[in-house]
Parts: C-alpha cells; sequence; structure tokens
C-alpha cells in the first residue's frame, strides 16, 4: 500500500471530447461531457496550461479551462465506466477536477446536461417571470435524471463514446440533486457496482416545502439486493442540503456503507473553482430563488442566504479537491478495479489519513 496514492495525478493524460446522444425512446437530446485516459502521444499536456480545454459553462460566463486536451487520441481500453450527474441547475462540466483525474487513472467518465434542470433552464425560467408549479417539476425531475444516467451507461456500452468498456466495473457519482440521482439510478441499474454521493439531496431539508421531501425519499429505492460500495462525501455547514438529511440517508443506505463529513465546508465544496462558485451563489441565490421549486410554508432563500459563510471564513477548496480526489479514486479502484491496495487504503481511519494531509474531516 505504500506504493498507492490516489492524491497524485495518474499515469494516464486525459482527455475530453463533447458529443449529444439522443434517447430515442423518450425524445430527449443530452449534451454529454467524455473523460478518458488519452495515448502517449499527449503525454503530460493535460498538466499544461497551453493544452488545457477552455470552455464557457454558460453563453455569457467567462471563459474557464480543464485539465484535459480537447478530443486527444485515446488509450485503448477496456476502461471501467463512472457517471457523473450534476446538481439542480448545474451542467455537466461542474466539477471537472474530479472527472479529469478519473480519467488519468484510466476511467472512462461520462457526464450529461439533465436537459430541463441546467444552469441555463434555471435563469431562463427565473427571467421568465413565471414560477412554475413545483410538484409538476419535481416530478418530471425525479423522472428524467435517473433515465438520464442509464441511457448514457446503455450508449457508452454500445461505444457511441468511441471508447470500449468494461461492462462489469461501472459506478456513479454526482452532487447535490445529482446525489439523489447516484442513489436512485443505482437502485434501478443493478448495473452500477459503486456510488459516490456528494452531498445528496432527497433527506430532510430547509429548502424543501412540506411533502418535496418525501416525494424525493419515496422515489429511492434503497434496499438494492447486490453488493454496491456506497461512499458518502458531505459538508459540515451545508446550507442548502444540511447533515441532518445526509444522516437520514446514510442510514438507510445498504451496508457496505460510509460516510466522510468535510469540516467547515459549504454546499459548493463539491464543484471547480470551489470559492468563485460559492460567492456567485451567494450574489446571484436571490433571483435563482425564482426557479427553484417553492411552495406556500417553504423555505425563505433570503434568509438562508444570511446564514452562509462567505468563502473567505470556510476551509480553502484545495481540502474539498484533494477530499474529492484521493478519497473519490480510492473508492472507485477498491470497488470498481478489486485493488487490494485501494481497498487497505480505504480501510484506514480516514480522519487520521486526512488529517495527516492538514485536512479536517470527520465520520459521517
Amino acid at each position: 500500500m505504500s506504493q498507492y496514492d490516489p492524491f497524485e495525478r495518474g499515469p494516464y493524460p486525459a482527455g475530453v471530447r463533447t458529443v449529444e446522444w439522443t434517447d430515442r425512446g423518450r425524445d430527449r437530446t443530452l449534451p454529454v461531457e467524455i473523460w478518458y485516459p488519452a495515448s502517449e502521444a499527449h503525454l503530460g499536456e493535460d498538466l499544461d496550461e497551453a493544452h488545457w480545454d477552455r470552455y464557457k459553462p454558460m453563453p455569457l460566463a467567462p471563459e474557464v479551462s480543464q485539465c484535459a486536451t480537447r478530443d486527444a487520441e485515446a488509450r485503448s481500453g477496456p476502461h471501467p465506466l463512472i457517471v457523473f450527474s450534476h446538481g439542480f441547475g448545474g451542467e455537466r462540466r461542474q466539477t471537472t477536477h474530479l472527472c479529469t483525474h478519473w480519467a488519468s487513472h484510466g476511467y472512462a467518465v461520462v457526464a450529461m446536461d439533465h436537459v430541463g434542470n441546467t444552469a441555463m433552464d434555471m435563469i431562463g425560467a427565473a427571467m421568465g417571470g413565471e414560477a412554475p408549479d413545483p410538484a409538476e417539476q419535481i416530478a418530471e425531475f425525479i423522472a428524467d435524471r435517473p433515465a438520464d444516467a442509464s441511457f448514457v451507461i446503455d450508449a457508452a456500452l454500445a461505444g457511441d463514446a468511441g471508447l470500449t468498456i468494461d461492462p462489469d466495473r461501472i459506478g456513479i457519482s454526482g452532487h447535490s440533486f445529482g446525489g439523489w440521482t447516484t442513489l436512485a439510478t443505482t437502485g434501478r441499474d443493478a448495473r452500477i457496482r459503486a456510488a459516490l454521493p456528494l452531498a445528496p439531496a432527497g433527506g430532510q431539508t430547509p429548502l424543501t416545502p412540506p411533502g418535496f421531501a418525501d416525494d424525493m425519499a419515496d422515489a429511492l429505492s434503497l434496499t438494492w439486493e447486490r453488493r454496491v460500495e456506497t461512499l458518502y462525501l458531505v459538508a459540515e455547514f451545508d446550507t442548502l442540503l444540511p447533515l441532518e438529511g445526509m444522516r437520514d440517508l446514510l442510514a438507510r443506505t445498504p451496508a457496505p456503507c460510509r460516510g466522510v463529513n468535510l469540516l467547515n465546508a459549504d454546499h459548493f465544496h463539491f464543484c471547480d473553482r470551489v470559492e468563485q462558485t460559492h460567492d456567485l451563489f451567494q450574489t446571484m441565490g436571490p433571483m435563482l430563488a425564482g426557479s427553484m421549486p417553492s411552495a406556500e410554508g417553504g423555505p425563505d432563500m433570503t434568509a438562508l442566504l444570511a446564514g452562509m459563510k462567505s468563502s473567505g471564513d470556510l476551509c480553502p477548496g484545495e481540502h474539498a479537491y484533494a477530499l474529492l480526489q484521493g478519497l473519490g479514486l480510492a473508492h472507485m479502484d477498491a470497488s470498481l478495479r478489486d485493488n487490494a491496495d485501494a481497498q487497505a487504503f480505504m480501510a484506514q481511519d480516514l480522519v487520521r489519513l486526512m488529517a495527516d494531509r492538514g485536512i479536517a474531516v470527520e465520520r459521517l
């Protein structure tokens, strides 16, 4: 195990490509980002800023980058597959630091935009001035999201990603509503062997009006009749999805299951550019509240935002990146690759392990 270090970048350059896949049975077309191990011809490019892929998360947003080479030649497979699901009002590239890290260690990673529930969809709804019917909106997302995840697994296995995928080594991860999607898809799709929910929705939360938590919880089938390794990574001061909901979900998840709580962190510590994303939400939160499900008796977004710490008072984003990359990789290696070193790594005292790196966590 002394040779095993999941915090380090992997031996393969990370490539990335963007496609659109259409689920004809649902008449639904999804933009999909695919990360993968690239051939040796691209060695070092994903660590060289000059070769980084650059993109705009939204049309009017500033350009950002990810540590991957656009349309690089792929390394031959077969590759284990990880599906990633973004949060409510997010987009498929919200956590590229983790997806490119997995790719550098030999994984194929696919992340789809959940059309209808992306950042642009939510901003459009808010600017339109018409509040959507909350019950109908949640019901639509509950139906679409797990179906989207299973559909991209189908497409990847069919070769649509241009990669050879190992059908026996499939995992899933996601943040917030994507964490709910992770759990919901795992309950419905027996091909999934490992789950990594990041601050998942589905427990009791102050953002969820009466009855909605029950709808999301009831839609989770947390009684899967097979072995699924599950690791929750959550945040101590999560304003939007507090720890009570995380503990509730963890208690209902079949073993083997464990959870790690990042101390002095908030909801957006599971995204790229943690500080910027956190500050942007604090600024835009009141406007976006108009596009979020709400009902009489629901929470006051302004009051919630007033209770958020500033990004400067929270743990640095680098701590979250290390936690996600290190434990996220080791969890998948242990579960999907049956890697004995990774299994021994995850069997350690993870609180002490992270403390040795200057990162404060506790068991959930």
